[in-house]
């Protein structure tokens, strides 16, 4: 069987806590054998991914699942955040929302809690 391909996108802070759990729920619903799960954070959700704010454990326990994150080079430049303030385990792409359209261009599942 093929895996599903999902992009969980995040665009406010306010939603960190909720969109971290549906990526879990997924997990434990389809089994992370069966996903390839992406996230990516734009606008001030950037901000989720900061070293050791509240979502340290999720994110962690999330990446050690083979979840991958995203932020965006233009987000970060824009609330003057830099790479080095993220988690080791995050990738900067140069536009988040670039990352989304070519994601869906190439079939992956879209999801914006």
């Amino acid at each position: 069987m093929d895996k599903y391909n999902v992009i969980f996108h995040i665009d406010e802070f306010a939603k960190g806590g909720m969109v971290l759990n549906n990526i879990l729920n997924l997990i434990l619903d389809m089994g992370e054998e069966n996903l390839e799960i992406e996230m990516v954070a734009n606008g001030d959700a950037v901000k989720v991914l900061l070293k050791g704010k509240e979502f340290q454990p999720m994110l962690e326990q999330l990446a050690s699942k083979k979840v991958r994150f995203y932020a965006c080079a233009n987000s970060l430049r824009n609330l003057k955040i830099e790479k080095e303030q993220l988690y080791d385990f995050v990738d900067v792409v140069p536009a988040g929302v670039g990352e989304l359209v070519r994601k869906q261009a190439l079939g992956w599942a879209y999801i914006r809690p």
